[in-house]
């Protein structure tokens, strides 16, 4: 397996993949798949930005991607990212979304970031909780019934772990 920067050629590998979890899966609240359109423009206001958008791949094709972007717009929250993981389905549980997460820390740590935060969709998403949680993500909260897909009521679990320093001094 490879990892690597994304580039726009992935996009549509990246929008099959986020499809399926918007179609069958709660870890998104989405409810219908971006077109590839769409994520071409999701994808260039995470580069374009400056922010990090990665695949997983090997001769089968992307397996998977993750990226962090802004945790919110607000200039107070420049040093705290959230990342994002979705895994092609037939290869989860092989440590796909691991190895990207692991890569996302590395290079927001190297980038100066302090903080990342996971929004994880429904709590009984132990898989992306799990993973998180072994990389030392904390839980520091979930929003109970948050959010209605499939005709059924979902949590949004967050997590949180520093990055670097993390919050013991200030950035220079």
């Amino acid at each position: 397996m490879d990892i690597r920067a994304a580039g726009l050629a992935d996009v549509p590998d990246i929008q099959a993949i986020y499809a399926h979890h918007v179609l069958h899966g709660t870890g998104t609240f989405e409810e219908e798949p971006p077109s590839v359109e769409e994520m071409t423009v999701r994808f260039r206001k995470v580069v374009d930005r400056g922010y990090v958008w990665l695949v997983a791949s090997d001769a089968t094709g992307v397996l998977g991607y993750g990226y962090y972007a802004p945790f919110r717009e607000r200039s107070a929250y420049r040093f705290t990212v959230e990342d994002s993981i979705y895994v092609r389905e037939d290869v989860r549980g092989q440590g796909v979304g691991k190895a990207l997460v692991v890569r996302l820390i590395e290079l927001a740590t190297a980038a100066g970031l302090r903080q990342m935060i996971a929004v994880i969709g429904d709590s009984e998403n132990v898989g992306s909780i799990g993973v998180h949680a072994s990389l030392g993500f904390q839980m520091i909260g979930t929003m109970k019934s948050a959010g209605l897909k499939f005709g059924r009521w979902l949590d949004v679990v967050t997590m949180q772990r520093p990055l670097g320093k993390g919050d013991t001094n200030l950035p220079v």
